[in-house]
């Protein structure tokens, strides 16, 4: 699944690069507040400081030949502390080590792990072990970004340049895009780098339809709201009817309402709620709004043709790069991604989009040996696919066949969607 012609100097370079970027993120917090819960399935952020080490000390060091003595902190931060039967978690502070046991632990893995990959330079078997390393970290960053946007604002330091205040609409558009092929997937002996669920690449016919030249916007998205769309139950199916209802969901979670005024919840501020930019919803929400325009989340593989047709694409990192931003941008901003063989804006690099297809495996999907659990577990029916990524996700996961998932009831995701027609 990978060619293994050894770069180890570009892959060590892209690890360190993407501690670094981890380690801003931790380091935008305040200390005292890095055994917060920003989100509640989710683990405190202290956590996240030493299972990214963890990771990659139990991935790489059986092909290094290394040794640990610290296994109850392998084992600590790798997992984390369970749950009690399947509830949400409820550990305290007082039940991990001190934050000092944390960066310690960071830094001495680190230092063995790069001492064994120095001298290890000849092992061209490592290079996918790397690979997994570096965009499981790039994955991790990305998470913890979206948990430090859940924050109190006091609790981070501002290190970035505010967000603009725009409160321009932009008028949705249809673009018709016509029936053809599409191609989904890696193929396994492309020699690219791909998890495992992108194998194995296979061509699609998709029939023409008509898609959402635009991401939805703010702007659209609070038409539905003042529609009474959180209210209506003939847009809800039964499970997100009763999530909506338990939960007493009345808006985007990155929506804040004082005074009567719609703001942002950007990064370090509230602002006046930008029209122009996409909406970040769950699933559910955006199916839900989908219903109440008399239209459809699309499928993966008409997200896929409407984005790259039936042909192949120049590499994500010779048109963005590696810069980042915590907020999205207008959703017809020029400074996007090109679009591919058809009008269709934004489809990369400025929110994830859902799709209707159910996450499930490819036709010859075999698991990953060294990371079992990244894709099989949520082959469960439960679980919808997401393409395009977010201002937060790494250019390397920006390639067409990498596919993204989460359940139908998450909101906190930098996610947002287009509608086609039915």
């Amino acid at each position: 699944m990978l060619n293994t012609t050894r770069q180890p100097l570009r892959l060590l370079s892209r690890l360190h690069a993407a501690r670094a970027e981890t380690d801003t993120l931790f380091d935008t917090v305040e200390p005292e507040f890095l055994f917060e819960r920003p989100i509640s399935e989710r683990h405190r952020l202290a956590f996240y400081i030493g299972h990214l080490e963890a990771f990659d000390r139990n991935l790489l060091s059986a092909s290094l030949g290394l040794t640990s003595d610290r296994a109850d902190l392998d084992e600590l931060f790798a997992f984390g502390i369970d749950p009690v039967d399947g509830q949400l978690p409820s550990d305290q502070p007082s039940d991990w080590p001190p934050l000092e046991t944390f960066y310690r632990y960071r830094d001495e893995v680190r230092a063995q792990l790069d001492d064994a990959l120095h001298r290890d330079d000849d092992a061209a078997s490592n290079d996918q072990l790397l690979h997994v390393a570096i965009e499981h970290r790039l994955m991790h960053a990305e998470t913890l970004s979206y948990l430090l946007h859940q924050m109190p604002f006091d609790t981070k330091r501002a290190s970035a340049p505010r967000s603009p205040r725009t409160l321009r609409a932009v008028a949705q558009e249809k673009v018709r895009v016509t029936a053809g092929k599409t191609r989904l997937g890696l193929s396994a002996s492309s020699g690219e780098f791909g998890w495992d669920n992108e194998f194995d690449a296979h061509t699609v016919e998709v029939p023409a339809f008509t898609i959402d030249k635009y991401k939805v916007t703010n702007g659209q998205y609070l038409a539905f709201l003042m529609d009474g769309g959180y209210a209506r139950r003939e847009f809800w199916s039964d499970a997100d009817w009763k999530w909506l209802t338990q939960n007493a969901i009345r808006h985007p979670a990155f929506w804040l309402q004082e005074n009567g005024e719609w703001f942002w919840r950007s990064m370090f501020d509230l602002i006046p709620l930008p029209l122009d930019w996409p909406v970040y919803v769950s699933h559910a929400e955006a199916s839900a709004f989908a219903r109440w325009a008399g239209h459809a989340l699309p499928t993966e593989a008409q997200w896929q043709r409407a984005a790259f047709g039936a042909e192949e694409v120049p590499a994500i990192e010779e048109m963005r790069g590696d810069s980042l931003r915590f907020d999205p941008v207008a959703v017809d901003d020029a400074d996007l991604i090109p679009p591919g063989p058809f009008p269709i804006v934004g489809m990369r690099g400025n929110g994830w989009e859902w799709t209707s297809s159910v996450f499930a495996p490819f036709a010859g999907f075999r698991r990953f040996d060294c990371y079992p659990g990244y894709s099989e577990p949520f082959f469960d029916g439960k679980h919808f696919v997401l393409k395009g990524g977010s201002a937060r996700t790494a250019a390397s996961m920006l390639r067409p066949s990498f596919r993204n998932w989460f359940q139908p009831h998450y909101p906190y995701v930098y996610a947002g969607f287009r509608c086609v027609d039915r």
